[in-house]
């Protein structure tokens, strides 16, 4: 199993720098893992055990850490989890930590790992609907409310943004200034099935809303489907991603895309140089 060390940029505002994922073209490990801090974790699924190959989220307070996404599966993703958090209690005399698993949202790509997660000790497994959700969060104003959530010491804020999926939320790091936006906005194709495209639309001016009233440092999404060439992405279920775009966008993506998805009366593809707005067919019930 690698470990990579991650790289900040100078200023405390640059965005994370990661090293090269191994993406396919080379041996590749199950997962692999990058650090932004000490207690914030970018774990990478391998594009050999999944092409979606999806970016788990896990973050530490003081008396929580939150998991946001279980992967696609093909893999245990758990060791992987529980030897950071070993590591990170051993660096803090062995405190403990309860576990949150929850999900940016509900497709399966993002939960095939949660019966891994079902039988583990001092462990709290969100659910995947909308009312799961709100109701973990304590939003009583789904989709308008925004939450908090405080790890210990460490407070998050839930942006609900439903429209690519109904339950599908984006996490605000008030430390970081990091927001995790999982599948909404990423550099790659952006789903939004097109009997939903009122509430994307909703969804992305929520969050313009949001960027305006909180300082953001960069975006880390769920997945990476560009290559470095401004608008060009890999083919569907590519097996490997040379020249692979990185992973963390700027704060000007979000007005980007809220202007993209205002300006259209009807959304086709529309492609970006970070991002491609990619409508598809109405999902089944």
């Amino acid at each position: 199993m690698l470990v990579a060390c991650l790289l900040l940029g100078a200023a405390p505002a640059a965005a994370p720098r990661f090293v090269p994922w191994i993406d396919g073209t080379a041996d590749e490990p199950e997962t692999q893992v990058q650090r932004i801090d000490p207690d914030t974790y970018v774990i990478r699924q391998s594009v050999r055990t999944n092409f979606e190959a999806p970016f788990l989220y896990l973050l530490f307070g003081r008396d929580r850490a939150l998991l946001i996404d279980t992967g696609a599966g093909g893999l245990r993703v758990r060791p992987t989890v529980d030897r950071l958090i070993a590591t990170w209690r051993g660096a803090h005399a062995d405190r403990p930590v309860r576990l949150i698993v929850a999900h940016s949202h509900g497709h399966g790509d993002h939960h095939a790992g949660d019966a891994e997660f079902a039988d583990r000790p001092d462990t709290r497994l969100v659910g995947l609907s909308p009312g799961a959700v709100a109701a973990f969060f304590g939003l009583r104003d789904w989709p308008e409310q925004v939450g908090r959530y405080d790890l210990g010491g460490r407070v998050l804020r839930i942006v609900p943004t439903p429209g690519h999926e109904p339950a599908h939320i984006m996490v605000y790091d008030e430390r970081t200034r990091l927001l995790f936006s999982g599948d909404m906005l990423y550099p790659g194709r952006l789903y939004v099935p097109r009997d939903q495209t009122a509430v994307f639309r909703a969804s992305a001016d929520r969050l313009a809303r949001f960027a305006r009233q909180h300082p953001v440092r960069a975006l880390l999404g769920a997945h990476v489907e560009m290559t470095r060439t401004p608008g060009e992405d890999y083919a569907m279920h590519a097996p490997a991603h040379p020249d692979e775009h990185g992973l963390a966008l700027p704060p000007a993506a979000i007005a980007e895309l809220d202007r993209a998805v205002t300006a259209a009366l009807s959304l086709e593809i529309d492609r970006h140089a970070d991002f491609i707005v990619y409508p598809v067919a109405p999902r089944a019930p």
